[in-house]
């Protein structure tokens, strides 16, 4: 018999992360708190993972990069973590040097959750994602916000500048292993977002009916094109 005052706590100690109901069926949590717990349950990594690691740029990671449209950046700050995409019309980065990457900072809502984390926490990663391609490249390294006008106008676009660049000193850069992106089948599957609800959708159910989520959708196209860059 399943001690269920036992598992409320360790719920509340965990910060309860799968809000799910527990029933008398399933069996206590096995937690993983140590890193001698952790490395019970997986094996030596391969030489290919342990080689691939390199703190700048080699002729191979920076083809990728410069070929990649797309990126998500992750941050952290006091409140917490964060993770935001990133995309632009050619190389989502530009190379500056073999150990940094400029980012800059587009047309946004505002809420510059990334550029708030990195004032105070210059801890940045990013990955790096080229349509087609099943190989992402991974770079960590601590990130500083720059509001320099000659180096946002290296960004010009239809007579337009990001208002500040986010100036990326590489510490480490490595590919991954193409498994998660052949398993989600994510460039092969085809389009899959039929029956979504859209951001208005999301935005009326958060609110419960008070906002317009329909007249959101309808303007936001629009308002997409007009405030791109």
């Amino acid at each position: 018999m399943i001690d269920m005052d036992y598992l409320g706590a360790v719920n509340q100690m965990s910060g309860d992360v799968s809000n799910a109901i527990v029933s008398e069926e399933m069996p206590v949590p096995v937690w993983v708190e140590t890193l001698e717990d952790l490395h019970r349950y997986y094996g030596t990594p391969a030489e290919a993972s342990q080689i691939k690691v390199t703190a700048q740029l080699t002729s191979g990671y920076r083809a990728h990069i410069e070929r990649a449209r797309f990126c998500v950046l992750a941050t952290v700050g006091p409140e917490g973590t964060d993770c935001s995409p990133r995309g632009d019309e050619g190389s989502v980065v530009r190379i500056q040097d073999d150990r940094t990457l400029l980012l800059p900072d587009w047309k946004g809502n505002e809420r510059i959750d990334s550029l708030r984390n990195i004032v105070r926490d210059g801890r940045v990663s990013l990955l790096f994602l080229v349509a087609g391609s099943n190989v992402a490249i991974r770079a960590n390294g601590q990130g500083k916000i720059s509001a320099d006008p000659e180096l946002s106008r290296l960004f010009e676009r239809q007579g337009k500048h990001p208002r500040t660049v986010i100036v990326i000193h590489l510490k480490e850069v490595y590919s991954q292993c193409a498994r998660a992106l052949i398993r989600s089948g994510l460039w092969t599957d085809g389009d899959s977002s039929a029956g979504l609800p859209s951001i208005g959708d999301m935005l009326k159910e958060i609110t419960a009916g008070e906002f317009d989520g329909a007249r959101y959708d309808a303007e936001w196209p629009e308002r997409a094109a007009q405030t791109m860059w």
